[in-house]
């Protein structure tokens, strides 16, 4: 909102533009040439909108249909007027509304906008849309914008004229309209003339607005007797009513691009008429790449919702689970009433039945998009395999499906990306081989280069590479996959015998010359450690920290404390490899000093490789300084 003051007359002011939306305007003005007809495609989904809203409210409203109930959408071209208008007889807007939606840029969009933007001036104008700056875009071919709007149920006195020329400021003052909606007129730049073409005009329509369910309307040729009315330009039939039959790829990727304002055309869809019990029509999308705020979990989100073809809910987020979340598309009931509301949407018993049966619907999807597509789920996972895996705790009943579309880094290929399946994991176990294992760190780095795995690379046995924020986490859900148990090699006692071909060797910590260099080190590290003793599972390194089969892991202790919650105390258990040479010069050590500096630092070692942070860095310097200079 602006803080200019009125000028002028008693109804006319002139605004100014919010600074993040001046700055959008000079964008459009002077850098997104390429595809410039994008515009028409937002300008007329934007008067579709309106005529949606309009359906809806009428159901409260009779009265503001009845003069004229045939919703539609006019395109208007005059080559030597250099214009182009675009009106609709939906909701339209008030005084309030104007300068609301057409004075500022919704407030996370425009930074995420700007952000994205990538320099190649045609992608980037693919943008335009998905981050609410749709209107905006008439001012690639505008120099001058007027918008003439009256909103549904207010007196033909009440209409408002707003207009820019994509300056600083914008004039909004009250006029005279004879009947409710929107008329945006454009005054086109010098250099877009072939705008103002009818047959250039219609060609767009058609590529971009067939699918849309208001009709799309321009003048048809004259007559002979020289009248000429309007025409349909577009099918005028919603997509979703259609038969999957007489539905191109071509327009199921447009009218996806329709309802989620993308710009790259989607993975995979899926187009269902349920009868039966319950009677409903889906059209599901998964899209190619995530949006800016996917993982805000307050967002608006969810599917568009229809009943018997009338536009209801924008983002119905009741017929899917938080952890799809990024699945677009649109969903209509013969079952639900017309005045649903959100507070009837969550407590009927029609939507638990349609989420589940539409839940199911879209990991079909996912293992479909799986088997028949290594490349393209390799990319749905690269977006949404964090949002994916929440699902292991949110959705109880189909957690086996999910576990099968997991993917993750291991140590087959060791390599960071995430492409192994556990179906994959289980497919190259060892003979004997009963459990899955896997390591977390908060890098994948860490996690390849865990002393934990030495063991493990020592005998061939796969290893999962846990690095994201979430998977320490998901693994406390997913604790077996084909019957077989998922193990951590950082906590616990371990037990290599069954695939390691030798038997299992007894402990050597009761070995009088080894008790006694293991208690010296626990007097020496105090309570850092709640034990320490000799290991299995090194082999080339000297020390390691092991988790209690209880204690909280790195990752999760992280998360806690970034969100301000309290964590338990844990006191990790240091295991030694006797073999190593650093053992050897700690037992030879006579100074105590040395003892315990060499001990400290095992400790601090085992910390910094195992992903821990040290609590006293200075301490660690001084420390490796004195022995350092000591075996000078």
């Amino acid at each position: 909102m602006s803080n200019a003051t009125p000028q002028e007359t008693s109804n006319k002011e002139t605004l100014g533009f919010q600074t993040e939306a001046r700055q959008l305007l000079q964008l459009m003005i002077h850098s997104l040439y390429s595809n410039r007809e994008i515009f028409l495609r937002e300008l007329i989904s934007n008067a579709s909108d309106a005529c949606d809203k309009l359906r809806f409210e009428a159901l409260d409203h009779a009265d503001w249909l009845a003069d004229d109930a045939d919703l539609a959408i006019t395109i208007d071209v005059d080559s030597e007027a250099k214009t182009i208008a675009i009106s609709d007889n939906g909701i339209g807007m008030n005084r309030d509304e104007v300068i609301s939606h057409l004075g500022t840029i919704a407030r996370s969009g425009t930074a995420e906008f700007m952000k994205n933007l990538s320099g190649d001036s045609k992608k980037d104008s693919q943008l335009i849309g998905q981050f609410g700056v749709g209107f905006y875009s008439g001012f690639i071919v505008a120099d001058r914008i007027e918008v003439i709007t009256r909103r549904a149920g207010l007196a033909a006195s009440d209409a408002v004229h707003w207009e820019s020329d994509a300056s600083a400021e914008f004039t909004v003052e009250r006029c005279e309209k004879a009947s409710r909606g929107t008329q945006v007129i454009l005054h086109l730049k010098d250099d877009a003339g072939e705008f103002a073409n009818d047959f250039r005009v219609r060609s767009i329509v058609k590529k971009y607005s067939d699918h849309i369910a208001v009709p799309v309307k321009m003048k048809s040729p004259a007559k002979d007797d020289g009248a000429a009315g309007y025409e349909p330009v577009n099918q005028a039939k919603a997509l979703w009513t259609r038969a999957k039959q007489d539905i191109s790829d071509e327009e199921y990727q447009e009218f996806y691009k329709h309802v989620s304002h993308d710009y790259e055309a989607p993975l995979s869809w899926s187009h269902n008429r349920v009868e039966g019990k319950h009677e409903y029509t889906s059209l599901l999308y998964v899209p190619s790449h995530a949006p800016f705020d996917l993982y805000h979990r307050d967002v608006a989100r969810g599917l568009k919702l229809y009943v018997q073809r009338t536009f209801i809910l924008d983002d119905a987020e009741q017929f899917l689970p938080l952890y799809l979340r990024f699945i677009k598309g649109v969903v209509d009931s013969n079952d639900l009433p017309l005045n649903v509301s959100r507070e009837l949407l969550q407590e009927s018993p029609v939507i638990g039945s349609m989420r589940s049966a539409m839940t199911k619907r879209v990991l079909d999807m996912l293992e479909n998009l799986a088997s028949d597509s290594t490349e393209n789920y390799q990319r749905f996972w690269n977006e949404f395999g964090p949002v994916l895996k929440e699902g292991m705790a949110e959705d109880h009943a189909n957690r086996e499906r999910i576990a099968g579309l997991l993917r993750f880094a291991s140590t087959h290929l060791d390599l960071p990306a995430q492409d192994q399946s556990l179906a994959d994991y289980v497919g190259r176990m060892k003979e004997n081989q009963s459990v899955i294992y896997y390591v977390t760190a908060s890098q994948f780095n860490a996690a390849k280069n865990s002393p934990h795995l030495e063991v493990f690379r020592k005998h061939g046995i796969e290893v999962l590479l846990l690095s994201d924020r979430i998977d320490e986490w998901l693994v406390s859900y997913l604790t077996e996959f084909d019957g077989k148990a998922l193990q951590d090699v950082g906590r616990g006692d371990l037990d290599i015998s069954a695939w390691a071909g030798e038997p299992e060797k007894p402990s050597d910590d009761a070995d009088d010359d080894r008790a006694d260099v293991l208690k010296k080190i626990r007097v020496a590290l105090g309570d850092r450690v709640s034990d320490v003793k000799t290991t299995r599972r090194l082999t080339g390194s000297a020390a390691c920290l092991v988790l209690g089969d209880q204690d909280m892991g790195l990752q999760m202790r992280q998360m806690l404390k970034a969100a301000g919650q309290d964590v338990p105390e844990s006191r990790p258990i240091l295991e030694i490899n006797m073999d190593h040479a650093l053992l050897a010069r700690l037992q030879a050590a006579n100074d105590p000093v040395v003892f315990d500096d060499l001990a400290v630092l095992l400790f601090e070692q085992a910390a910094l490789s195992g992903g821990v942070g040290l609590e006293d860095p200075a301490g660690f310097v001084q420390r490796t300084n004195r022995l350092l200079l000591g075996s000078a």
